[in-house]
């Protein structure tokens, strides 16, 4: 880790307005002091964070596609969700949620690819991304969430490259949990040919 005064770059908040307080997230705007001692403001959008889990069933992975409003398109995504109030102590329980009213899976177990900041620049939320390759179909899971319209596909790896290069994916955490998908299939071969 890089040993460095960070506290230099801090920027003070002086002043804080409350644009937008929604059910998903809330806006504000900050007046800030900055390391020059000259101010300037920032404008913050303060998320519970979100959970993602990319589920592998044989040499196939899980998507869901939905229409994505603020896009103006329809995406593919691996599946994912809102952490809701408290489950920011227990993301994987919420992922293992996600995978159940998304997909009709569960997992046996999870790895935990990353937890990143998407675009920290102005929004506090931080998704969890996990992988298994353990699914089983439930005989009746959770139904998905109201007003959510899923269309569930299973690709394998190629073909899941080839819908980033065309855009069909497009968001950060699938595109990471498919480069990561790909990296396990690397080792793998790498250690059946050792």
């Amino acid at each position: 880790m890089l040993d460095f005064d960070e506290k230099k770059f801090e920027e003070k908040t002086l002043s804080r307005e409350e644009i937008f307080h929604g059910k998903i997230f809330h806006v504000v705007r900050d007046i800030v002091s900055l390391p020059d001692n000259t101010t300037s403001f920032r404008e913050l959008v303060f998320h519970n964070g979100g959970v993602a889990i990319a589920p592998v069933h044989g040499d196939k992975m899980i998507l869901v596609g939905q229409y994505r409003k603020a896009l103006e398109q329809f995406i593919f995504e691996i599946p994912a969700g809102k952490l809701e109030v408290g489950e920011e102590l227990d993301p994987q329980a919420a992922a293992l949620r996600e995978l159940e009213e998304e997909t009709g899976y569960k997992a046996e177990n999870l790895i935990e690819m990353s937890a990143f900041y998407g675009t920290p620049g102005f929004s506090s939320e931080k998704t969890y991304v996990y992988f298994s390759s353990e699914l089983t179909k439930i005989k009746h899971p959770r139904a998905a969430d109201v007003g959510e319209f899923l269309e569930k596909v299973e690709v394998a790896l190629p073909e899941a490259k080839e819908m980033i290069a065309t855009g069909q994916i497009s968001d950060a955490k699938t595109i990471l949990a498919i480069w990561y998908w790909e990296i396990q299939q690397l080792k793998a071969e790498v250690e059946k040919n050792a």
